[in-house]
């Protein structure tokens, strides 16, 4: 194989958002979101979780949540958003987790997530909002996904951290929202 017959998944994303119109900066950068993670990453009760930047709208404080009569255990409750009603999904419910926290529920924050992938306006209720953060694709290990029934875990991301001169890595719980929206009947996907 001679140099010009080299062809990285880097090089193919580059030319392939080229022949679509990209400038060779917008066509770089594409290749670069192809080589790396974006998530937005919280907390559920001690655990760290994750899921996918582009899936979220926005986050917002906590708000008083009224609960609806007769609901699924699943949904919280409503919140009057800017003006339109946002159904608040409780996934810690969803995923079988401990409902004890060491937060308040007043310092919780809760994710809205991009309604493209929802049939109504839902936002999903977390104990912190940590960051958002990227990671290399290199970072992630998706075995572990596959150690689950269904495909709720994209898997699990090694977030390196320097603590004082030691490096330490933290395991952090890439989660497929689409998939939960869907599997409790509130995806666009979803079967009603």
């Amino acid at each position: 194989m001679n140099r010009y017959e080299d062809v990285t998944p880097m090089t193919t994303a580059v030319s392939a958002a080229q022949q679509a119109g990209a400038s060779p900066s917008q066509a770089a950068n594409a290749a670069k979101r192809q080589d790396t993670i974006q998530v937005v990453e919280f907390l559920l009760g001690m655990e760290h979780f994750a899921i996918d930047l582009f899936d979220v709208k926005e986050v917002m404080e906590y708000t008083r949540i009224p609960e609806l009569p007769n609901a699924p255990a699943n949904i919280k409750g409503i919140i009057d958003l800017r003006g339109e009603i946002t159904t608040i999904f409780d996934i810690k419910q969803t995923m079988n987790m401990k409902q004890t926290s060491s937060h308040a529920e007043t310092s919780s924050r809760i994710i809205v997530i991009d309604n493209t992938i929802t049939k109504s306006k839902i936002g999903i209720i977390v104990d912190a909002v940590l960051s958002v953060s990227t990671f290399p694709r290199s970072d992630l290990d998706e075995s572990a996904s596959s150690t689950v029934d269904n495909q709720l875990i994209n898997g699990i991301i090694r977030k390196k951290t320097k603590i004082k001169d030691s490096l330490s890595t933290d395991l952090v719980i890439w989660i497929n929202i689409r998939s939960i929206l869907e599997e409790s009947g509130l995806g666009i996907g979803a079967v009603t």
